[in-house]
Parts: C-alpha cells; sequence; structure tokens
C-alpha cells in the first residue's frame, strides 16, 4: 500500500504582511529565504543525535496546547542550540511564553511569531529517562 514517508513542506497564512513574516522567521529563526520567499529546509544539516525524526500528532478539539494563539495548527521547529537561541529571540524582544522545558527526548520552548501564531521549538535528543530533570 502507499504511504506517507514524511513531511513535504509547511504552509500556512500569514494574517497581515506575508513578506513581513516570512523575513521575521528569517531574522529571528535562522530560516534562509529562497528567491520564492519560502525556505528550504535539508534535514542532512541537522548534527542531533536522534536521526532528524519529524513528529506527526493530532490534539484534541478542546486542547490548550496552542494557545494563547487561535490558530488551529502549531509548528515545531528542530533547533541546535535551545539556550543560545532563545538568548537571541529575548534579546529581539520576541514574546517567550514560559520557561524552557527540559524531557526525556529533548529541551522545549515556545514563543510567537508576529501573526500571534504559538511556535514550538525543540532542541531534539535520544529519548532517554536520564535526559529529563528530576523534579
Amino acid at each position: 500500500m502507499a504511504k506517507v514517508t514524511g513531511i513535504g513542506g509547511v504552509f500556512f497564512k500569514s494574517t497581515g504582511d506575508r513578506a513581513k513574516l516570512a523575513k521575521w522567521y528569517q531574522d529571528h529563526l535562522g530560516l534562509s529565504l529562497e528567491p520564492f520567499g519560502g525556505a528550504i529546509l535539508h534535514w542532512q544539516e541537522d548534527k542531533a543525535n536522534d536521526g532528524g525524526l519529524t513528529v506527526w500528532h493530532v490534539a484534541e478539539a478542546q486542547s490548550e496546547w496552542f494557545s494563547p494563539s487561535s490558530a488551529s495548527f502549531m509548528i515545531n521547529y528542530r533547533v541546535d542550540n535551545l539556550v543560545e537561541l532563545l538568548a537571541k529571540l529575548k534579546a529581539d524582544g520576541v514574546t517567550i511564553l514560559g520557561e524552557m522545558e527540559q524531557h526525556e527526548n529533548g529541551k522545549f520552548a515556545w514563543i510567537l511569531d508576529i501573526d500571534g501564531n504559538k511556535l514550538e521549538l525543540w532542541e531534539p535528543m535520544l529519548w532517554d529517562d536520564k535526559n529529563k530533570p528530576i523534579d
């Protein structure tokens, strides 16, 4: 049977100026914009030890996971150094939601883009119960 083998792209509408939003992603998250206005991400450039996986999940309709965004989606971006990126984002005045968290599969943080979309930032690690800090 034919099947899905991965995520081929992420596409969403801007609620305002598309070019300004794309530039925000370039300036704050380091996406290299192509002449067509989008970015092409090459997983082989990702040096994390998890093999470059992509997670796909459907949330419950009443989930608050994407709050405070009213969007029906949230994109998780893999990053190579979350602590360094959060320092840059804070210095740039980007809205950071809560504190960075560390779990069995890596470090996580959440921010808002200029359209109010909540983004999840993930510095991946191989799943290991020892990665999670003791509460």
